[in-house]
């Protein structure tokens, strides 16, 4: 089994490589998903999320209102910090235990978002990059997603710089351009994973 960590700033295009790399077989794990799954009505991690932030994050059916805890954590540090270390935890081991049941010769691809911020790096074989420059990120955040240029550049700042993403890569995809000249490199990508899962 090779165990992949995928990232990429917000706006990158990671989603659609990690569907890309899916529909060729990689066992994907999403920690997005996953992070939405710990916080439903009647768990733990809800519990302890409403403990820490209060009832003012839940919408009137009992779930967690996002843009009411993004509105809080999103522009303060030291509460995002908070927010992230009660789901973090939950969505580690939800991870480990999907890892656990795909097969042995699988490539399981670990969709994470903030694998630089969270320093994960070390817990992959390889780590995959997906790149696009900030002015990219900006304008696809603020042209097909519809954030205003100031939310957009508030998500941006939250995360690691271009750099940082860079620094941890094993293989890095550029997805600066439009979508037809990512899916031979996606393709290119996948051919190496396959490779290092049957060395």
């Amino acid at each position: 089994m090779l165990s992949v960590g995928l990232t990429g700033g917000i706006g990158a295009g990671k989603s659609e490589v990690s569907r890309l790399l899916q529909s060729y077989g990689a066992v994907l794990i999403d920690a997005d998903r996953i992070a939405r799954e710990v916080v439903e009505p009647g768990t733990p991690g809800l519990t302890a999320v409403v403990a820490r932030f209060g009832p003012g994050i839940l919408a009137p059916d009992g779930s967690l209102d996002r843009p009411k805890l993004g509105a809080i954590v999103f522009s303060d540090p030291a509460r995002l910090a908070e927010l992230n270390a009660i789901v973090h935890p939950l969505v580690g081991a939800r991870s480990q235990e999907l890892e656990r049941s795909a097969g042995p010769g699988s490539v399981v691809v670990h969709d994470v978002p903030l694998l630089t911020e969270n320093d994960l790096a070390k817990r992959y074989d390889l780590v995959v990059v997906v790149d696009a420059a900030p002015g990219t990120q900006l304008e696809r955040l603020v042209g097909r997603r519809g954030m205003t240029e100031s939310d957009a550049r508030a998500r941006m700042a939250a995360q690691a710089t271009r750099e940082q993403r860079r620094a941890i890569a094993d293989l890095i995809i550029d997805n600066d351009g439009p979508l037809e000249s990512l899916e031979p490199q996606v393709r290119a990508v996948w051919a190496e994973l396959r490779r290092r899962a049957a060395g």
